[in-house]
């Protein structure tokens, strides 16, 4: 009786990550639209003779049914629902990246990311047919900081002045953007106020906004992880093109 009282039937999400439980099962990390991130168990995942084998894989849209209300629920089913073209180069690691994002930043059962987990599905989306990555990456990173409470004021100033383009500002960590003159390079991202207003408009455009902006959000969710921690997936993009002989960071991922 407990497991029907505590069980959610065909609710829309994605695996982000998996790993090996106990001689046959999986630990899933699964994004859901209306219950946030969730960990479950996937009994006998790991069975040759699993109907789950083929279906617990990233970036594919599934309906997923589990019981439980402790922190590890327990998957029921796992349906795949039609999903994108196979992500691609770039596509595939930025894709990886995003999960990556999630999971490092989204706290557990945070049931009103319904808006993230739309923009996830779509970026994946978009991904997959190989739309231009960057805009793709730096709108999601915005609105992950403001589902996370740390979003950016990128139109005025701390003290209330609108942002020109033609002028050079800071953004500092937590305060917001300042003067050109009040940079401190131990806190501070130096940055054009075109790039602060392409990035709030959500149109990077040209090479010097995009370089600008990586680096702005990169420095932000940076300053958010734990000391001396780093992404791994931009550790995979480097080691991928130093591979194949390209530059230390992709056109496509970092300057498109």
């Amino acid at each position: 009786m407990a497991r029907q009282e505590n069980r959610i039937d065909l609710e829309a999400g994605f695996v982000l990550h998996s790993y090996p439980y106990r001689e046959t099962s999986l630990i899933l990390d699964v994004f859901t639209r209306n219950h946030g991130r969730l960990s479950m168990v996937a009994r006998g995942a790991r069975r040759p003779t699993s109907v789950l084998r083929g279906v617990v894989q990233p970036f594919q849209p599934l309906l997923i049914s589990w019981y439980g209300k402790h922190e590890l629920r327990t998957l029921h089913k796992l349906e795949w629902v039609g999903g994108h073209p196979a992500h691609a180069e770039d596509g595939l690691v930025c894709a990886y990246y995003l999960n990556e994002l999630l999971i490092r930043f989204l706290p557990k059962e945070d049931a009103s990311s319904q808006a993230l987990y739309d923009l996830y599905a779509d970026t994946l989306r978009q991904l997959a047919h190989r739309a231009p990555v960057l805009p793709l990456l730096r709108q999601f990173e915005l609105n992950l900081l403001t589902e996370l409470g740390y979003g950016l004021s990128l139109s005025t100033t701390i003290h209330g002045a609108m942002v020109e383009a033609h002028h050079r500002y800071v953004y500092r960590h937590m305060v917001g953007v300042l003067e050109e003159d009040q940079y401190d390079a131990e806190t501070d991202v130096l940055i054009s106020g075109h790039t602060l207003q392409a990035l709030a408009a959500g149109k990077l455009d040209d090479r010097t906004a995009k370089r600008e902006a990586r680096l702005l959000l990169r420095e932000v969710l940076q300053q958010l992880l734990p000391e001396n921690a780093s992404l791994a997936s931009r550790e995979l993009m480097r080691r991928i093109h130093e591979i194949q002989q390209r530059p230390l960071e992709s056109p496509s991922f970092v300057d498109d």
